[in-house]
């Protein structure tokens, strides 16, 4: 079967699961005042792009960035099904994100993430495309549970 990403909707009615899961594993190891994600809601916004990756129409990944200021955006929500895992699906869809990114004019994505083992496997995922480790960005602050990244979009 072939795999579709798309932008659609976060507040999706068959989309429960992956946000689900996407909120367990986020609470999994990292104390709750580390916890930076939004919700469906907080992502159904204008300055928020939000994607799919679906099979035969069932819903196995997402992701999505934010607009910030000065050409800057923010990558949020990346999550793949535990089941759908292992087929490269974080990869395409990263990879979706940066040319929709691109695409509105966006020259610098920025991400955090958890230093905790339930968020190595997202490490290694944004290191190998080229993200580097950075300080805080547009509305954080520095916090020892999280790692900031960057890069630039050519």
């Amino acid at each position: 079967m072939s795999i579709s990403i798309s932008n659609e909707s976060p507040v999706g009615a068959d989309l429960s699961l992956l946000f689900t899961r996407h909120t367990a594993d986020m609470h999994a190891d990292t104390p709750p005042e580390s916890i930076y994600m939004m919700d469906a809601t907080e992502l159904a916004v204008p300055q928020v792009h939000f994607f799919v990756a679906r099979e035969a129409g069932v819903p196995l990944a997402m992701g999505a960035f934010k607009i910030l200021s000065g050409a800057q955006g923010e990558i949020k929500s990346m999550h793949v099904l535990l089941e759908a895992r292992g087929r490269g699906l974080s990869k395409a869809m990263l990879a979706h994100v940066e040319a929709q990114a691109r695409a509105v004019g966006i020259n610098r994505l920025n991400l955090e993430t958890g230093i905790q083992p339930t968020f190595v496997a997202a490490r290694a995922l944004y290191e190998k495309a080229g993200y580097a480790v950075c300080g805080p960005f547009e509305g954080y602050e520095n916090d020892p549970n999280s790692l900031f990244m960057t890069k630039e979009l050519l």
